[in-house]
């Protein structure tokens, strides 16, 4: 119970107070922290062993069956804050540091003859709405600690007035399993993670199966390393290219705000199409109509240079009418979302962990946003018999 609190509330202080008043469990934050430690490095062992199984060809299938539906595999990373081993209490080398989370999901999706979707979503093509989007994911993308400096000098602003009804039977009804992968590793630890997980799953066994991230490099070195032989499909996440076409728009028109959603929106609607080869036409066009305009639209043909250099490093990852005829998402939303739930415990501006602190949180997490159950699991398997986590805790009966 201690450990689930600690894991779930936003600090180990808190977990502590919900106890006492909750269950009148008097627990102290310090002693929480050095439990769940235990527990997540407990669990992050159970994890390695598997992944060397895996490696050994010896990892068991928890499912017999192959997934009926569509597979998927989603990567992304969230950030928090590290503080310097071994320097004692207090802050000393803070830095923020990149997490590395997998949704990998199951789907209740069925193929169709022809593209169920032609049109882009209202969302997309809606003024207000598609700028949000486009904000947002930039935001994202920035360093953490550009974020954060600007939300403290800021804050962040409430956006007012209606937005678009979404359509409530998207992914969230038509998802079956979500299992969570979640690590501080480096990229090629965390692809052996992911690709473990897959096979324990059988998810490479499924029909209709894809891989979908944004544009970082080391998402498709995993994919190419790991995914690419079972038969995944590369999908370059939908709403990351949107922001970088919305900002190329409106920088290659300036200050003609019109002109520049009229942009956005042809060169949205022959991405969402998959007509690649127009779309780069249309960029490249925009990029040497402002070459002419010299030094004053250098900051616009920077930004479109940037979208170009995008759309061609991944313009083999964007056949969407292709994708949505098979019935594999397009969208990274799950993992986005996943990340937020790990963010509110982890990340903050007044949160610095060790490294292993961190990662043993992260599997703590990763367990309980996990739906096959894997928390109880863990609960059960014999635990290795070590010292109580504190000194003079447990004295033996005379």
């Amino acid at each position: 119970m201690g450990v689930r609190q600690s894991s779930k509330a936003p600090s180990f202080a808190e977990a502590s107070d919900d106890l006492w008043e909750l269950a009148e469990v008097k627990i102290s934050a310090t002693h929480l922290q050095r439990l769940s430690q235990r527990i997540g490095d407990e669990w992050a062992e159970v994890r390695d062993a598997d992944i060397e199984k895996f490696r050994e060809r010896k990892l068991e299938r928890t499912y017999k069956e192959p997934p009926r539906g569509v597979a998927a595999v989603m990567l992304d990373g969230g950030r928090l804050q590290t503080r310097a081993e071994d320097s004692g209490r207090g802050v000393k080398e803070a830095s923020w540091r990149e997490s590395k989370v997998a949704c990998c999901l199951t789907l209740s999706t069925k193929a169709q003859d022809a593209d169920p979707q032609p049109e882009p979503p209202a969302k997309f093509l809606e003024p207000t709405e598609a700028a949000r989007l486009a904000s947002d994911v930039k935001r994202r993308s920035r360093p953490a600690l550009e974020r954060a400096e600007e939300e403290r000098k800021k804050g962040r602003k409430k956006r007012r007035g209606k937005r678009p009804k979404r359509c409530r039977t998207s992914k969230a009804k038509r998802m079956q399993v979500r299992t969570v992968v979640a690590t501080m590793e480096n990229s090629d630890v965390f692809g052996w993670q992911v690709a473990a997980e897959v096979h324990r799953r059988g998810l490479d066994r499924a029909a209709r199966k894809g891989c979908i991230c944004d544009g970082q490099a080391y998402n498709w070195s995993i994919h190419e390393m790991h995914l690419l032989p079972a038969g995944f499909v590369a999908i370059l996440d939908f709403l990351h290219l949107l922001a970088y076409l919305y900002d190329a728009a409106h920088a290659y028109r300036g200050a003609d705000a019109a002109q520049g959603w009229k942009t956005y929106e042809q060169w949205l609607r022959w991405a969402w199409s998959g007509k690649v080869g127009t779309l780069l036409a249309g960029l490249r066009a925009a990029k040497a109509e402002l070459a002419k305009k010299g030094a004053a639209a250098a900051a616009g043909k920077q930004t479109i240079d940037e979208t170009l250099t995008y759309v061609t490093n991944n313009r083999e990852r964007m056949k969407y009418p292709e994708y949505r005829r098979l019935g594999l998402p397009v969208s990274s939303a799950p993992v986005e979302s996943t990340i937020k739930q790990i963010n509110r415990r982890v990340k903050g501006t007044e949160k610095f962990w060790l490294e292993g602190g961190a990662e043993a949180m992260l599997q703590l997490r990763a367990a309980q946003l996990s739906q096959d159950d894997r928390w109880n699991r863990n609960w059960q398997r014999p635990r290795p018999h070590r010292r109580a986590a504190g000194s003079g805790r447990l004295v033996q009966a005379t």
